[in-house]
């Protein structure tokens, strides 16, 4: 068991470098192509900000599934499967699409005519839903037509429900990491611990599509120097979309001949197979997003795929949380879904996991209600945290004393030429204004930024 673990996490490994050492020279190339759009309303950053991220993630996937093709517990996957060639099929398809975007703005619909044609062309080689397993029924076959239409469908939500939630810096690329790695676990344990080699090709997926999420991510923390784009997000999404169609629709639960029988294994089977028909659990929160965008959108008579700002992040950052915050709280509940789902299918009759996952519910709730909250390091961590979480009575200690202090200014013109001063200080510190040009974060080639700009805007560089 050892052994393709090593393979896994090697095939990781090397799709995130691929990732990391290809998003530099990615983020040149947008920058001076002009792929850098204007800041629109619904954008959260205040400056333009490079895309084409997806170039560099494709590039780790390639890399991805060549290493896998060479090792020696993972090229049956290939020699047995026709499903990696099939998931590149349809990637590289919805990869130039998502590139064209990127650059040139196209138009939803056509987007969404490409998102259709990506999914036919995974099934048209073979990564298509068979069958279902329904409760209280067994596995039930599909037609031709059925599965084809299931799985356009799944691809297609998928696609743009990690798309929605891409609005704040390493967003969608953290969710889509932490989804992939709670299947990773589910398929891996379908693979080795019951021998179902149908689960292999998911597991493969699994494992590239957390390589070109680690890999892309420290480039898109915050502040981002780098977007992934239409062309990353929906690739990320297609990816998901494929372990979760492969995994769901082509693993009979019948083979797993511990339950006993077809109906005992698709009962037991029942709390993450169904979910990932329409992936509530691994991407729940985006796919929640998606279903309350549309619905806001209709409701106040506008098209669905309209842009604002009323995403969950969005409604984070009004109730006063800051960007990294809003971030972390959407991991939180992303993980406890995800993670918590596959627990739950692993020991379904056990009650504490039921009781954890309520408690961190509680958890992430008192959290949402308390965005003005920041924690404090203890005393002896002050020197290892940044400035904002250290007491404050250890940074007056270390502050000069009143005898250092320099004397307080009396007379009345002083006091107006002190105040002039701080007015001009204060002028410098302002945040940069949305409509000045340069690039988030750093130039194309200096050093990475940790703050913004702190130059008036009448200065020159």
């Amino acid at each position: 068991m050892g052994q393709p673990v090593r393979d896994y996490l090697l095939t990781l490994c090397v799709t995130a470098a691929v990732t990391y050492l290809l998003t530099g020279p990615v983020r040149k190339f947008a920058i001076a192509v002009g792929a850098m759009p204007a800041i629109r309303a619904r954008d959260v950053h205040r400056e333009p900000t490079p895309r084409l991220g997806g170039i560099a993630m494709f590039g780790g996937l390639c890399a991805g599934l060549i290493v896998a093709d060479h090792l020696y517990n993972l090229k049956s996957v290939f020699e047995l499967s026709n499903e990696p060639r099939a998931l590149l099929s349809g990637a590289a398809l919805i990869w130039l699409i998502g590139v064209l975007d990127d650059k040139f703005e196209i138009d939803a619909l056509i987007k969404l005519g490409g998102q259709m044609i990506a999914a036919a062309v995974m099934v048209i080689q073979g990564l298509t839903i068979l069958w279902l397993p329904i409760p209280g029924v067994g596995t039930v076959a599909l037609t031709q037509w059925q599965g084809t239409l299931l799985t356009v469908a799944l691809v297609v939500i998928t696609i743009n429900a990690v798309n929605f939630v891409d609005g704040l810096d390493g967003l969608a690329a953290g969710m889509v990491c932490i989804a992939s790695a709670a299947f990773f676990l589910y398929a891996y344990r379908l693979w080795m611990g019951y021998g179902i080699e149908a689960a292999a090709p998911a597991t493969l997926f699994a494992a590239i599509l957390m390589g070109m999420c680690l890999g892309f991510l420290p480039h898109n923390m915050h502040p981002a120097r780098i977007f992934m784009g239409d062309s990353g997000s929906m690739l990320i999404g297609l990816v998901l979309a494929a372990g979760a169609i492969s995994i769901t629709g082509q693993v009979d639960p019948d083979n797993m001949q511990i339950f006993g029988s077809e109906r005992g294994a698709t009962h037991a089977m029942l709390p993450v197979f169904i979910p990932l028909v329409l992936p509530l659990t691994i991407i729940a929160i985006p796919a929640a997003d998606l279903v309350l965008a549309i619905v806001r959108r209709t409701w106040n008579g506008q098209s669905p795929f309209a842009a604002d700002r009323g995403h969950l992040h969005h409604r984070l950052l009004e109730i006063g949380h800051s960007h990294s915050r809003a971030v972390l709280i959407m991991y939180f509940w992303s993980a406890l879904i995800a993670f918590g789902a596959v627990a739950y299918s692993v020991h379904s009759a056990s009650m504490w996991i039921v009781f954890v996952i309520i408690a961190s519910s509680a958890v992430g709730l008192a959290l949402l209600l308390m965005p003005r909250f920041t924690p404090r390091a203890p005393h002896w961590a002050n020197r290892f945290v940044p400035p904002r979480y250290r007491h404050r009575a250890a940074e007056e200690t270390s502050s000069p004393s009143y005898e250092e202090k320099p004397a307080l200014v009396t007379s009345g013109a002083q006091q107006g030429a002190a105040d002039a001063q701080m007015g001009e200080e204060a002028a410098e510190r302002a945040p940069v204004a949305v409509g000045v040009s340069g690039v988030n974060g750093a130039t194309a080639i200096g050093a990475r930024s940790r703050f913004p700009d702190r130059r008036s805007i009448d200065s020159s560089r």
